[in-house]
């Protein structure tokens, strides 16, 4: 297929498009000061922040201007993966950067934030009101005593508020964490314990598909079961009033910035910006530390270069406080884009919704999921009939592969000329991997290429890289914004195995993929067992809490299949405890219990009564082998006999897949 699509591009960006890319005119500074060279386009660009990884970076801080209050002492310290140590002696503050344009005169009191919620009504917080807003609740933050390397919490949907309240956390040196308000309170508790917050902001509940959905008492059950907290911020979504002991929003951000204020904590580079978390398949999800300073330098280079984005653009992504691309989207503000928040359902009234997102806010860079596309292909949806996509000058796609056929439909519904980007990343970098360049061609079912300072590479299991061949997705060489650890993992043994415990040395991140010979990525899908729903990542550690309290469910086993018509199938495997059926309405209750204890998006598309789960011989349930199973491996090919408890309950699963195929 590739070689094929390699002739007949898609989509080309034409003279005029490549030289006012930002990645080019970086390209000609860099030859100039830094020696990258001059000829050869994206792939020689490539090849050389990989080569020369320290002079790569050392050039992308300076063309972003980073503004280092004391001087590093060289780029890299130590490239050993894991521990990486990027600009020793560096200090900075990733809001001061993400601030910087309300300094402008002249940009002040253009639009930083437009809101838009179901009403699809767009609301602007200027650049100067959120330097102010986030400049007073920084002051309270210090006044609660909030101190560098304090953690605050925010259990908030993708609202202003939610960027103001992280913004002052990293202001303060404070850590940065969040779910969205869909998470019931077991998911939440199961990520914030760990971390232990100071300070939690709260909405009294959020609103969905044309329905108000009240979770007071869901916050206070976590203001009783977090007893760090020194304080609890209301943000009244709903109207109302703050309950007992918490703080008003309101009263947090009414104060005025003057010139005496010292807000920016200058932090080592290193020092934590927030805590993200993977989706727990085998435990508690994992609490991934990422640093200020690395963030900092890795979003410049995704947005400022990949995204192609700039002042005059804006950035819509559809995306939760509970899935890395929230954050990704607030770092738009550190290009001087005005980014688009929209909360609520991705298709209410309609399945166009996100398209009538874009018409309202004039966006230039639109995100979503590979699922979106497919949903609105599979329903007919016309965007560019409907909706004025004029502006729209790039789809980016990410959460899952994008199939062919979707970018098809995206050239064909949307527009001609249309850059089409689908991106592959992770919660674990915060970045991308391979993904969108601007003056590259794309081919259909195709990332374009690896990205700039990460040395991506196809590995066979005798861990030898292969072109055009299916492997593991293996970087070489360290990112910036790879974890500087886990918390609570004060040996570092989980952050290594998470990683590295397959190829010591080199970061394998559980993806399968093909590099082909002409240097664009295509992407498999997992080579593990996380659950990917609309793009947003869950355990499957988190189902089987949920649905083995009931008492008919000895036990469950759940599995996410990514399709080629790029659907989406997740069935739940139960084990009956003796005596009880699966009836209509024990379907029911299962289907309840998941929406109600952990999330809508992850209720299972077919609930199936088996024998008996499968496990390692160690106890472990036995997902991977289950999934290649259902994609049509074979026995022999999928699963190690003598690693399985009872080999016999895997046939089960084997005929289902041949009824399937």
């Amino acid at each position: 297929m590739t070689a094929a699509a390699s002739l007949d591009p898609l989509w080309q960006p034409g003279p005029d498009r490549i030289a006012a890319a930002h990645v080019t005119r970086f390209q000609s500074w860099a030859a100039e000061r830094y020696g990258a060279p001059a000829e050869g386009g994206y792939a020689a660009l490539h090849r050389w922040s990989v080569d020369e990884l320290e002079t790569f970076w050392a050039a992308l801080a300076d063309w972003f201007d980073i503004r280092f209050s004391t001087p590093y002492t060289r780029v890299l310290g130590d490239r050993t993966m894991p521990g990486a140590q990027w600009f020793p002696g560096a200090t900075l503050n990733y809001a001061e950067h993400a601030l910087r344009t309300a300094e402008d005169p002249a940009r002040a009191h253009d639009p930083a934030l437009l809101y838009v919620d179901e009403t699809h009504e767009p609301v602007a917080t200027s650049w100067s009101e959120l330097r102010r807003q986030v400049i007073s609740l920084a002051r309270e933050l210090r006044a609660l005593g909030v101190r560098p390397g304090d953690r605050v919490s925010g259990y908030l949907p993708n609202i202003p508020q939610a960027v103001t309240a992280l913004l002052a956390t990293a202001a303060v040196g404070g850590v940065w964490t969040s779910c969205a308000p869909d998470f019931g309170a077991r998911s939440v508790l199961d990520r914030f314990q760990q971390v232990e917050p100071v300070v939690l902001f709260t909405v009294d509940g959020y609103r969905y598909g044309g329905k108000e959905h009240d979770r007071t008492e869901t916050v206070a059950e976590l203001r009783r079961e977090l007893p760090t907290l020194r304080a609890v911020v209301h943000v009244p979504l709903l109207g109302t009033p703050a309950p007992e002991g918490a703080l008003a929003w309101s009263d947090l951000t009414a104060g005025t910035a003057t010139a005496d204020d010292q807000v920016f904590e200058q932090v080592p580079f290193d020092h934590p910006l927030w805590v993200l978390y993977s989706s727990g398949t085998t435990g508690l999800p994992k609490a991934i530390v990422q640093s200020q300073g690395g963030i900092l330098l890795e979003h410049f280079k995704q947005i400022g270069l990949h995204c192609d984005l700039g002042p005059e653009d804006r950035f819509f992504w559809y995306t939760s406080t509970g899935w890395m691309m929230w954050n990704f989207l607030v770092s738009g503000l550190l290009t001087g884009t005005t980014i688009v928040l929209y909360d609520g359902s991705p298709g209410f009234p309609a399945v166009d919704a996100q398209w009538a997102v874009a018409d309202r806010t004039r966006t230039t860079l639109f995100g979503t999921s590979a699922a979106y596309v497919m949903a609105c292909r599979k329903a007919g949806a016309r965007p560019a009939g409907a909706h004025d996509l004029s502006r729209v000058k790039c789809v980016a796609t990410t959460g899952s592969p994008l199939p062919p056929d979707g970018f098809r439909w995206l050239h064909d519904e949307v527009a001609e000329d249309l850059w089409i980007a689908s991106v592959s990343g992770g919660t674990d970098v915060c970045s991308c991997f391979a993904g969108a360049v601007p003056t590259l061609p794309v081919q259909v079912g195709e990332l374009q290429a690896a990205c700039l300072g990460t040395d991506l590479q196809a590995w066979d299991p005798a861990g030898r890289p292969v072109l055009d061949e299916v492997g593991e997705l293996i970087v070489t060489n360290p990112m910036p914004s790879m974890p500087i650890r886990f918390w609570n993992d004060p040996d570092g043994s989980r952050y290594r195995d998470s990683y590295f415990e397959m190829f010591p040395g080199v970061w394998r991140h559980g993806d399968w993929i093909t590099i082909t010979g002409h240097g664009s990525v295509v992407i498999h899908g997992r080579s593990d067992s996380t659950l990917n729903r609309q793009g947003v990542r869950m355990g499957s550690a988190d189902i089987y809490e949920a649905v083995e309290r009931l008492p008919e469910i000895r036990e469950s086993l759940v599995i996410g299949l990514e399709e080629p018509d790029g659907g989406y199938w997740m069935p739940l495997f139960v084990h009956l405890t003796e005596g009880a059926v699966l009836d209509d309405a024990l379907r029911a209750r299962v289907k309840h219990t998941i929406r109600e204890y952990l999330s809508p998006r992850h209720v299972p598309d077919e609930i199936i009564q088996v024998p008996g789960i499968p496990h390692t011989l160690t106890g472990k349930r036995i997902e991977v082998p289950v999934k290649r199973l259902l994609q049509g491996t074979a026995l022999d090919k999928a699963v190690n006999a003598g690693s399985v408890d009872n080999l016999e309950l895997l046939r089960f699963y084997e005929h289902l897949a041949r009824e399937r195929h």
